[in-house]
């Protein structure tokens, strides 16, 4: 999925808990996105964060500057400490406003996000109506806990819920990736 991205969209909470780094893209990858006509380099993170609890030093070693959604009423000593490691944006006040942030780097050229999750983005993603194709993995293990699901808070979409339509389902070893697209 990394391969055909421009910009890979995290949440604060999933960057900290999997310790992102810089998107890198394995050499089959490279190739791809190449072959696709993508640019050379790798896609650039974004992390949505209103508190602005980050470390961003890991993701800065990669030759992409990260970039920080954030609100216009974010902490200035977090947010000044964040600019020395990545470029931030302010989107909304309270909560980061997603359609605007999207607005603005599709107006400096982003075609292509892909969002690596969590849950709470996901949800914030879908109750904006930001969602156009949905990509799930699923291995065959089964684990226990107390995870949440992939989508997680959004207000209820009514019965049907949110109609996507499966375009490609693939298999390697078990593991299965659906590919599902937005019904309009």
């Amino acid at each position: 999925m990394r391969a055909i991205a421009d910009v890979v969209l995290v949440a604060a909470g999933t960057a900290r808990t999997e310790r992102y780094g810089p998107v890198r893209l394995s050499e089959p990858a490279a190739t791809a996105r190449a072959e696709a006509g993508r640019p050379s380099g790798p896609p650039r993170l974004a992390v949505v964060s209103g508190s602005l609890d980050l470390d961003l030093s890991r993701a800065a070693e990669g030759p992409v500057r990260p970039l920080v959604l954030t609100t216009e009423d974010a902490d200035p000593t977090r947010r000044a400490a964040l600019e020395e490691l990545a470029e931030v944006r302010a989107h909304g006040r309270g909560r980061v406003d997603l359609a605007a942030a999207l607005a603005d780097l599709r107006a400096d050229g982003v075609g292509v996000v892909v969002c690596e999750g969590g849950p709470s983005l996901n949800a914030s993603l879908v109750e904006a109506d930001l969602v156009d194709e949905w990509c799930l993995t699923l291995a065959p293990t089964v684990v226990g806990g107390d995870s949440r699901r992939v989508v997680h808070g959004a207000p209820e979409l009514g019965d049907a819920g949110q109609p996507l339509e499966l375009v490609s389902l693939l298999e390697e070893d078990g593991v299965l990736l659906g590919r599902w697209v937005r019904r309009r």
